[in-house]
């Protein structure tokens, strides 16, 4: 199928550069954990501010990515009028967040626990309405099947981030000790955690230039009636994000609150774990930039129901692959992350988990995006956004950041079945579930057996035996449904 094809080459480049984006941004997480200890709680600060970014990034584009590929598909519509109308929209309500913020940063910075350090928000959320605006002329990319600048500009913006960061964390304040008239032009030892926040402004604002042509590649052209009636199919897509978001940063957020002894250092903990697991994240992300413009594209195809039954068939597989290879090698991934933050690593297996449920549900949601019944989205989102909510109320006084990962696991458990039966009921899809339940029983067996390991073993005694048991996995996948013949070029050595 052509769709099917289009989707796994899109992806493949999206994910790439995910993948090795994700990896280089993640030498910011030793970078971090070996700088700021958690004691320090420092990177604990960093973890809850970018819970509120993610938050705001919602309520700033208002779903109008998703809007503006509905409405560019759609029969009448100018597809480049949508696209002037949808960036002049968020650019505009992003210009207005930003004068906001900084009218009210004191009395803002008081109420987030930051009244000491108010340029921390200030920062973060002039980066976060940049970021918003970007976001149309990123989807703009998607919408002509430009992969290769959409993930050159992403791979650009994070290689930039890390120079920056190793040059404040690592090589400044060693230069500083031996030069600190020269370097102290640049640096100063006591903002620490502040550099992390203005390195990421800095280099958000400057791949706005990178992203000129796409801003102008349009006439200005505001239609008032057309944007009226992108809000109007945009609206259950905010509170369906808000709630989506808040099952990712809801327990980042309130957990300063309900641990206000000792906080920002288990967050810190929390947060540095969390890294090792978003692995699953990368994929998701990957997945979802090729596969949205797909499906409002071949939403008219009379076989596009088959293709969305087997795109979600090897999602499941490939995700539970990546999650048995995180798992099974956890002794040498722990070393992304200072010592003090490994006692963590628990939470790894529950994070990814829930990340696997969360693209599960990404992949349900687009039923009710193609029936234009948005509401749904809300109603299960928002389902699973209580769940999580009150699991975190409820258990983490006792239990600390451990009853966050469990928190997201429920939270994402619970919308992802909501949206199946219901979408069962009201944009049937024949999904494999004898194959996908099959896969999913292998991958838990191995999974267990794993932990059953005895802790005495060497290493790589663990790590050998956790490799047979991943070539367990390979070896079905293979038999089942990716065949060795079917490989281009060394296909014809296998029968």
């Amino acid at each position: 199928m052509a769709g099917l094809k289009s989707l796994v080459k899109d992806t493949a480049i999206y994910g790439l550069s995910s993948i090795i984006g994700r990896f280089l941004n993640y030498l910011l997480v030793p970078i971090y954990t070996a700088k700021l200890s958690a004691a320090s709680g420092g990177y604990g600060i960093i973890t809850n501010v970018y819970a509120y970014v993610a938050l705001l990034m919602v309520l700033l584009t208002y779903g109008m990515e998703t809007t503006f590929f509905r409405f560019a598909n759609k029969e009448g519509e100018k597809p480049m009028e949508v696209y002037s109308t949808t960036l002049m929209s968020v650019g505009m309500t992003s210009i207005l967040f930003v004068i906001i913020v900084l009218t009210f940063l004191n009395p803002i910075a008081g109420c987030m626990g930051y009244e000491q350090h108010p340029e921390y928000i200030g920062m973060m959320f002039c980066c976060v309405a940049i970021d918003a605006f970007q976001a149309i002329p990123f989807a703009y990319l998607r919408y002509q099947n430009r992969a290769i600048k959409f993930a050159s500009l992403k791979l650009l913006f994070i290689i930039m981030n890390i120079l920056l960061n190793l040059c404040y964390f690592v090589w400044f304040p060693d230069l500083y000790e031996l030069y600190p008239d020269i370097i102290g032009q640049i640096y100063r030892p006591g903002i620490g955690v502040g550099y992390a926040f203005g390195v990421n402004l800095l280099c958000t604002a400057s791949i706005t230039v990178w992203l000129w042509p796409e801003i102008t590649a349009h006439n200005w052209k505001f239609n008032t009636a057309l944007w009226k009636r992108m809000l109007v199919y945009s609206a259950p897509l905010v509170i369906l994000g808000l709630a989506g978001i808040l099952n990712q940063t809801a327990d980042k957020i309130l957990f300063p609150y309900l641990r206000p002894e000792d906080g920002s250092v288990q967050l810190g903990i929390y947060g540095a774990a969390s890294k090792i697991a978003m692995i699953m994240a990368m994929i998701t992300q990957a997945f979802r930039f090729a596969y949205e413009p797909i499906v409002f594209g071949k939403s008219k195809d009379k076989d596009s129901k088959i293709m969305y039954a087997q795109a979600m068939k090897f999602f499941i597989i490939f995700t539970l692959l990546a999650f048995l290879c995180v798992v099974f090698y956890m002794d040498i991934l722990k070393y992304l992350i200072g010592s003090d933050y490994w006692e963590g690593l628990r939470v790894i297996p529950i994070v990814m988990a829930a990340e696997i449920m969360m693209g599960i549900y990404f992949n349900l949601s687009f039923w009710y995006k193609l029936i234009d019944e948005t509401k749904w989205g809300a109603i299960f989102s928002l389902a699973g956004c209580a769940v999580l909510i009150a699991v975190n109320v409820i258990f983490v006084p006792q239990l600390g950041y451990i009853a966050c990962a469990w928190g997201g696991f429920a939270g994402y458990a619970t919308a992802m079945c909501l949206s199946y039966f219901v979408g069962q009921k009201k944009y049937p899809i024949n999904y494999d579930m004898k194959s996908i339940s099959i896969y999913v029983l292998i991958a838990l067996v191995l999974f267990s057996i794993s932990q059953e390991l005895p802790a005495t073993w060497n290493m790589w005694v663990r790590m050998s035996v956790n490799t047979l048991l991943l070539f367990v996995f390979i070896f079905y996948i293979v038999k089942k449904d990716f065949p060795l013949k079917n490989l281009p070029v060394i296909g014809k050595y296998f029968k």
